[in-house]
Order: C-alpha cells, then structure tokens, then sequence
C-alpha cells in the first residue's frame, strides 16, 4: 500500500507553493498565515495537511484523505481544465466542499437558483454564450442606470466592468469577444458599494463565523484587495447572521464552508451579491478561532 502524503490537501496554485513569502510580499503572507492556522486547527484534531499545487500533474491524490480548496485563484482563468480535473480527482479522494458544490457554485446561474427560493439577491441577467450583446438595449431595460457585466464563471473581477454612457463604447467589443466563449451575467450596479462596500459574512459548518467590510479605494468599485480594495472587521446585524445562513442553508448539499457577501441594494435591502463555496478567502487571520471551527466542521463532515 502506498504511504499517505497527508490527511489533509490544503489546494493552492503553482503562484503560492512557497513555503515562505518574501519580504514585503503580503499578499503570499496572508495565504502561508491562514494555511498555518489552518493545518495547526487540524493538527490539533489529530489531521495532518500539506499544501498542494491543484494542477500538479506529479500529485497522487488517492493518497490524500480529503482535498480541501483554499486558493486555487487560477480555476477561472483555465476553467475547462478545472472541471476536468475536479471530475477525475472527485474519483481518487474527497473535495471539500463536495464536487456537486463546486460544479453548481463555479457558475454565478447558481444566483437564480437562490432567488427562486426567496433569497434576496441582486436582480442578474444571463446572456448566454454566443448570444447578441447591445448595450443600449440592456441599459434601457435597466431603466438608464448604469450596469456592471462579468463572466458568469470569474473571480477576483476578472473582466467585471462598470457600464456608464462614457465606457460602453469601448467596453462593448471586449463583451462581444467575451460573449464568443463564455456566458456573461448583467446586473444593476449598486451604488451603496461606493460609499458602505460589502460585507462579507463566514459561515463554518452551517453556522455564522465572523464577518468583514470589503471597501473599494477611491475611483473604484472593486472592492477586492488585487484591485486596491481595503478590508476591516466588521460586526454585522442578526439579519445579516440570518440571511447568510439561509442562504448557505438553500444550497443543494450542505457546504462545510461558506462566504456569503451582501450590500445594500438600490432600495437600501440586504441583497446577496455572491455566495462563495469553492475557493473563497475566508480571513482567518483576523478571526484565528475561525481555524478551530473549520477543522471541526471538515471533520465532522468526514465522519458522515
């Protein structure tokens, strides 16, 4: 019989193998800290985790007790091979969050299967690939005010643009390039991001775990950290707790981990913006208790 490499693949891509950041890289930092807490929780629980490049070809996963996604951020930069890949190791060893969870929530259509629940979500339109793009005629239907488009499997904004009279002429053909290979996903831009950003609340084995506020820096309507966004701790409102439990409770199989990211909508509502269950940065390294949860959650969940 083989030797186990670990119990635990914490999945990472080829940019963050290292297994320390050079100085002044805080962004490798952050990743190596969160991974550290991590393994460590585990460890405490008697697993052992060892990071792993998700598209190392070398890596035997039958040799892994489980493979848990942490910061594979290139999956929708190559997602033809991604799916390929969680459908040939979903047969060597478990994925955490399970591989029917990864296949529905790598596609933002996942949105409209919240909404049809009753969940609160911010009103999309799905422009299916291949599909006539006119941006005056979806800016009309939005009754004039400005949109934001973006791949309906992306990330880290990846090719997310703010659609005003003064950037549609450029932006059109970039969405029509787009609209070639892959379906994109419309949606009213929400102002409140501009002045309160979005908060993002951790849930950890069905239950709230922390939250923070994503601010976008000035100019901008981005609020992640690649793009010069700013993160703070946040305490949110028991309807907030709620509403990001419900919404991790509507998913077709319980997630062990989950981000769920909220605004304001244009009416002044909470409305879900994402529900994160593949790789989603979960800030443990301002919530070091987070760690302990997600451990107990993942193991729990391999006892099933």
């Amino acid at each position: 019989m083989p030797r186990t490499e670990a119990d635990v693949a914490l999945l990472t891509d080829s940019r963050y193998t290292a297994t320390s950041a050079p100085a002044g890289d805080w962004y490798l930092a952050n990743i190596l800290r969160e991974d550290e807490l991590l393994a460590t929780a585990l460890g405490e629980l008697g697993l052992t985790a060892r990071r792993v490049d998700w598209a190392d070809p070398r890596v035997d996963w039958s040799r892994f007790q489980v493979a848990l996604f942490r910061t594979t951020w290139d999956y929708f930069d190559r997602p033809a091979e991604f799916a390929h890949w969680v459908a040939r190791v979903a047969g060597e060893t478990r994925l955490c969050n399970r591989r029917e969870l990864i296949e529905w929530n790598r596609d933002k259509h996942y949105l409209d299967a919240l909404r049809s629940q009753g969940l609160p979500v911010v009103p999309s339109r799905y422009l299916e690939r291949g599909a006539r793009l006119e941006l005056g005629e979806l800016w009309h239907e939005n009754g004039g005010r400005e949109l934001v488009v973006k791949p309906c499997v992306s990330g880290a904004a990846r090719h997310t643009y703010r659609i005003t009279p003064e950037t549609a002429p450029a932006v059109q053909p970039l969405l029509e390039e787009l609209l070639r290979g892959e379906a994109l996903i419309c949606q009213p831009f929400q102002a409140n991001i501009l002045t309160a950003g979005e908060d993002t609340l951790v849930v950890l084995g069905g239950r709230f775990s922390h939250a923070v506020k994503k601010r976008p820096k000035p100019g901008d309507f981005r609020v992640q950290d690649d793009h010069g966004g700013t993160v703070e701790e946040w305490e949110p409102s028991a309807g907030q707790v709620e509403l990001a439990e419900r919404a991790v409770a509507a998913c077709p199989f319980p997630p062990v981990y989950g981000r769920v990211d909220l605004v304001r909508d244009n009416e002044g509502a909470w409305a879900i913006m994402e529900l994160e269950l593949i790789e989603p940065e979960l800030w443990l390294r301002n919530h070091p208790p987070a760690a302990r949860q997600l451990a107990r959650a993942m193991v729990e969940w391999l006892a099933q």
